[in-house]
């Protein structure tokens, strides 16, 4: 048995799902660009380089939750797949995912974007695991606070583990492990499977992976 570990942004994602959500949340006019449109692009810019402070963000990105039924933030939702999400959804992204299914790999999802933004996206590649940084909710509405250990760096670590024991595994459990990524930010990750893989990396990551000897390749 074997365990493929997908990020989704950047990676089984021709482009950024967090950031696009924002983007898609401005252009329809819930939120009013000239406050969000700035920060949204700094935090981003914070992200690839490896400087996020993740709670900081995530108090950005989910407040706009807490604001909005859940009934009217699924509505949009669908809009935003249709129109942002599938744009950036890749044949070779499609194959890639296809070919560990077939081989009857566990597949799983793991992306510091929130789970309300990303598990629609699992299910269209067809990915039953996501484990990703959970917003807060009462009663199936928002709180636009953060549950559990957000979903980044070395915190993909720890939800995985948790998930895996949850299941009665550990990384031990499978005779191969693969986690693909393009970012210099889940490099602590990468360093516990047994086979990373570099998509579409960026730069530092690349080249970590060179002088690593990692598998290369583009999904794009």
């Amino acid at each position: 048995m074997n365990l493929a570990l997908f990020d989704l942004d950047n990676t089984l994602l021709n482009g950024d799902s967090d950031f696009e959500w924002s983007q898609f949340l401005i252009r329809i006019g819930i939120l009013d660009r000239e406050l969000f449109e700035v920060k949204n692009q700094a935090f981003y810019d914070q992200y690839k380089a490896g400087t996020l402070d993740i709670h900081e963000f995530l108090d950005f990105q989910l407040k706009p939750l807490s604001r909005h039924s859940r009934k009217t933030l699924d509505t949009w939702h669908a809009q935003f797949m249709r129109q942002s999400v599938m744009p950036m959804v890749t044949q070779a992204s499609r194959d890639l995912v296809q070919r560990h299914r077939q081989a009857g790999d566990v597949c799983v999802i793991i992306t510091a974007t929130n789970s309300f933004v990303t598990a629609p996206i699992a299910c269209e590649f067809g990915i039953e695991h996501l484990i990703a940084t959970e917003p807060e909710h009462i009663e199936g509405e928002f709180t636009g606070r953060v549950a559990d250990v957000p979903c980044f760096r070395e915190g993909k670590i720890t939800r995985l583990t948790n998930w895996l024991n949850s299941h009665g595994w550990t990384l031990e459990s499978f005779e191969n492990s693969t986690f693909y990524s393009d970012s210099l930010n889940d490099l602590p990750l990468m360093c516990k499977v047994k086979h990373p893989v570099a998509a579409n990396p960026d730069e530092t990551l690349r080249a970590h992976a060179v002088q690593h000897g990692w598998d290369i390749i583009n999904l794009r």
